[in-house]
């Protein structure tokens, strides 16, 4: 780079050097080859190295989630006007970790502990992230090398995206379809849309690390992350993830302008057993029953991510079971009965394929999800997996035991050096040594800016997929609905009357000439929009049904008794799952589905105001038959192959569902107004 790049600081003095500016972030006065922005990311991290003692470089090595001022209830325990949350805690609480350790504040993580790198967990305003950030990176300004703060957050762009904790004054960006919502529109297109608008505001609020995006394949049918995938379709999958890393970082690798992308869960989240996962012990292992499956399904999409320069790959915790896989699985032979952040071969298979930057921990690998490793202690854990090759630990700010694994000899000086050289070229890459600061003001204006929001609404279009349309009854237009009355109803977790009434309400407005009832026994059409759901996220809640009913927070009784008062029923399912259909869809009309698709624009579709053009990122099974799981936990049906596949391995048996219609509900299925 010769181009003279933005340059902004707050404590270290900016000097001139042929005619150039630099920030001296050494305090020396004179150019130190680090701080020099015309050399590489590689030789200026390589420099820096070698000037940073062992517990500046081991605070590299841990990533924390770190509340924020605002949600410090007490305003003696914040600095810098309510902005820093500087509360120590003697042992922290965490859903992640059972580790048992302090929480220091943060001036204390920075300034003291040497920690950098940062995860956000609230959801408020541009402006405020902005200046959160900021005052963080004065904070690390004064430093000795002014190494610079980076803060990440697991993805904020979709709809029905994780979430942990939430405030009434939660400013969300603005919201797309959920990733199956991406993937059912079937368009790379938009998939570079949704990346070129959120990374603007990722960017504008100085977020520019991101734990997204999931290149698993959605393979076994119970999977309660399967929702935050783009879908069972490998060759989707890795076209969307390959767009995705280019989109956020930059098109020719990690730039100034870029959001560094974690990509996650290698080598593949989607092998599970009957749906359990492993942030709890009865979903330690991925299964591959399949000869192969691991390479044909699994690998593709994060070879595309290493294609396109992904930042930084995220193991998951899992074991690779060998009692349970047909072994070897292509590349893989070992089997080593670890978990992937200490597992040598996986790792090892991650490099051979071309990864370049860091090996970032999932959260929690040291202690509650230490798979494999659990009688090891914590540095013991911690020196088993630098040395197989994770280079990050996430969520955790134990850096007592990062350092006793070194200085105990658990892993080696070298490996320290290569680990901090390969998350300091992250940071100049982004170049956060020279202008680490964001504009409030300009991060207001970006998120939810409306262009942004306008293509996101075109998103949630096409992303919903006509399933059904029984003998043409869509689209329900005005004049075909004169004279008729029409109810409207919502399924859905702990939903409240008052949200219910403010749909109905935002419905009745937005479709005047549609005469609405609230009793469905004096209606002639009837629109159900269903969202069930079922199983945890940190807990093992059993072999999860997939029929829908109670259990997944739909009245099914309630539904057959609209059926029965009303001339036309419409359902649009907001699909999580691939559900059994069977006690729902004959109820049915006409069928839809969205993926945590706007309940307004599923029913426009409805109402003819556009035709459906989006298609099934995933496969139905046809009945609990197909999914059944016998008294030694096999699956009738390979959880290890997408759905649209596993026919091929059922030796004969039907997998996929079939409606009353004649209509196959698998991958790529989907209907219009057109035929």
């Amino acid at each position: 780079m010769t181009e003279q790049p933005r340059l902004s600081s707050r404590v270290k003095q900016i000097i001139e050097v042929d005619g150039l500016q630099f920030r001296d972030l050494d305090g020396d006065g004179e150019l130190t080859p680090f701080e020099d922005w015309r050399l590489s990311p590689a030789e200026r991290a390589a420099d820096l190295v070698t000037r940073m003692s062992p517990d500046e470089k081991i605070g590299l090595m841990v990533i924390t989630s770190r509340p924020m001022g605002i949600s410090q209830r007490n305003p003696e325990m914040t600095s810098h006007d309510g902005v820093l949350d500087e509360q120590y805690l003697p042992i922290r609480i965490d859903p992640h970790t059972s580790a048992g350790i302090p929480f220091e504040g943060t001036t204390q993580m920075i300034a003291d502990l040497h920690i950098r790198h940062f995860i956000m967990r609230e959801e408020p305003t541009g402006a405020r992230i902005a200046t959160w950030i900021n005052t963080m990176n004065e904070v690390a300004e004064h430093t000795r090398w002014g190494i610079p703060v980076i803060v990440a957050a697991n993805s904020k762009n979709e709809t029905g995206g994780f979430r942990m904790g939430a405030t009434p004054e939660d400013q969300p960006f603005t919201q797309w379809p959920g990733t199956l919502g991406l993937g059912a529109t079937d368009s790379l297109e938009v998939i570079e849309s949704f990346a070129e608008h959120s990374r603007a505001e990722w960017r504008a609020c100085g977020l520019r690390k991101g734990y997204m995006y999931m290149a698993d394949v959605f393979t076994d049918p119970r999977w309660f992350r399967g929702q935050g995938t783009f879908g069972e379709d490998p060759a989707f999958v890795s076209a969307a993830i390959g767009a995705l890393v280019r989109g956020f970082q930059g098109e020719d690798g990690l730039d100034a302008d870029g959001v560094a992308l974690t990509t996650k869960h290698f080598p593949g989240g989607g092998a599970r057993e009957n749906g359990t996962d492993p942030h709890y012990a009865e979903g330690r292992f991925n299964i591959y029953p399949t000869p192969g499956s691991l390479e044909e399904y699994h690998l593709p999409p994060f070879q595309a991510a290493l294609d396109a320069g992904t930042s930084s790959v995220m193991p998951y915790y899992a074991i690779p079971s060998e009692e349970k896989s047909s072994t070897p699985q292509g590349r893989v032979t070992d089997f080593e009965q670890v978990g992937f952040a200490y597992n040598t071969e996986i790792l090892d298979l991650l490099r051979e394929m071309g990864h370049r930057g860091y090996i970032n921990s999932d959260s929690g690998v040291l202690s509650k999800m230490a798979w494999g490793a659990e009688d090891l202690d914590t540095p013991e854990r911690v020196g088993r997996a630098v040395m197989a090759g994770t280079d990050m630990f996430a969520d955790t700010n134990d850096v007592a035991a990062v350092r006793e694994a070194y200085v105990t000899g658990q892993f080696t000086a070298a490996r320290l050096d290569e680990a901090s050289a390969l998350l300091l070229e992250e940071l100049f890459a982004l170049g956060l040594f020279e202008d680490p600061y964001a504009d409030p003001e300009q991060a207001d204006r970006v998120v939810q800016n409306a262009e942004a929001r306008a293509a996101a609404e075109d998103a949630h279009r096409r992303s919903v997929v006509l399933a059904k349309n029984h003998q043409g009854t869509l689209p329900l237009t005005a004049d075909s609905l004169a004279g008729t009355s029409v109810y409207v109803e919502l399924f859905s977790k702990d939903l409240t009357v008052k949200e219910l009434d403010a749909l109905r309400r935002r419905l009745a407005e937005a479709h005047p000439a549609i005469a609405f009832t609230s009793d469905h026994r004096h209606a002639d059409v009837a629109i159900l929009l269903l969202r069930p759901v079922i199983g945890s996220y940190f807990e093992f809640a059993g072999i999860g049904d997939l029929s829908i009913g109670d259990h997944s927070h739909v009245d099914i009784e309630k539904v057959r008794d609209i059926r029965e008062h009303v001339d036309t029923l419409v359902i649009g399912l907001n699909t999580l799952f691939p559900w059994l259909l069977d006690s729902l869809e004959p109820l049915a009309d006409a069928f839809l589905m969205g993926f945590e698709t706007d309940y307004q624009v599923m029913v426009e579709a409805i109402l003819g105001e556009f035709s459906p053009t989006g298609s099934l990122p995933i496969t139905f099974p046809i009945d609990a038959a197909a999914i059944a799981v016998d008294e030694h936990g096999r699956c009738a049906s390979p959880n290890d192959v997408p759905g649209v596949a596993k026919e091929r391995h059922m030796d004969g048996r039907p997998y996929v569902y079939v409606d009353t219609d004649g209509n196959r509900y698998e991958l790529g299925h989907g209907l219009s107004y057109g035929g």
